[in-house]
């Protein structure tokens, strides 16, 4: 089985800073690690290869700096990685990123599953795992809890809900972004991390891809982040007492007088 996992680098913290200019991150000085939802499809892609056999190959967009995330996940015991790094992709949003990446994948060969985590911790778009599908032109599931089965290139599988969940069964090649209820992230062994200190990782730019600089970076965005501001701190509320129905009439009166 021929299973690629895509993962992103992101900050290592919850108090992000935006710089006013650029709208972008702030990413000098803030320690950074692989985005907390892939591990659990790190995990889950490992997993099934001590089912099925076959390989995990793991793949990231990002600076130069995200080949740290990458021998880690040769550490816990992908085989092979790609980092995709090239100063054209900067500004992508999540459309172009996930064209960048399934272009990157297109070019890997056939594969049977894609496994993202579910969102990044720093976006929370969850976004580029369905754009992923979108540009491959694949089936996907999304906020999957639980892979039941694969048979005869028939995946089944359970999709976490509000309410509960839902099986779902579809046909191979898919994929599939994963929630963390699925599985407990594996910590390395001596060994992996032996092997990922002298893992080849291979950089391939827009060049090796092959695609054109118009359809990534900013100009291949259709979204752009105009500007970031900070909402102003809640104002403290008022409390309510007396019979259900006199605290209701005293709620609507508030919103009207707010309308």
């Amino acid at each position: 089985m021929e299973i690629i996992v895509c993962i992103k680098q992101v900050p290592e913290t919850t108090e992000v800073k935006i710089n006013p200019d650029t709208n972008t991150l702030i990413r000098e000085g803030i320690k950074s690690i692989i985005n907390p939802f892939d591990m659990y499809a790190i995990e889950e892609g490992l997993r099934l290869k001590e089912r099925f056999g076959g390989r995990v190959r793991v793949i990231s967009m990002g600076p130069p700096q995200a080949e740290s995330a990458l021998r880690e996940a040769i550490s816990m015991g992908c085989d092979e990685a790609i980092l995709l790094s090239d100063r054209a992709f900067a500004g992508s949003d999540t459309w172009a990123t996930s064209f960048v990446l399934a272009s990157a994948i297109k070019k890997m060969g056939s594969f049977d599953i894609i496994l993202c985590g579910k969102q990044a911790s720093d976006g929370d778009t969850a976004q580029v795992g369905p754009g992923i599908s979108s540009h491959l032109d694949i089936p996907q599931v999304t906020y999957v809890k639980k892979i039941e089965s694969i048979d005869n290139g028939i995946s089944r599988v359970e999709r976490m809900t509000e309410e509960g969940y839902e099986v779902i069964e579809l046909p191979l090649p898919a994929l599939f972004t994963v929630v963390k209820e699925i599985n407990e992230p594996r910590i390395p062994s001596l060994r992996g991390m032996m092997k990922a200190r002298s893992a080849k990782i291979t950089l391939w730019g827009i060049g090796e891809i092959g695609i054109e600089s118009a359809a990534v970076g900013l100009s291949g965005s259709p979204t752009r982040v105009v500007r970031i501001f900070t909402p102003p701190p809640r104002k403290g509320g008022q409390i309510f007492h007396g019979e259900t129905s006199e605290v209701v009439d005293r709620l609507v009166q508030l919103v009207k007088d707010e309308i």
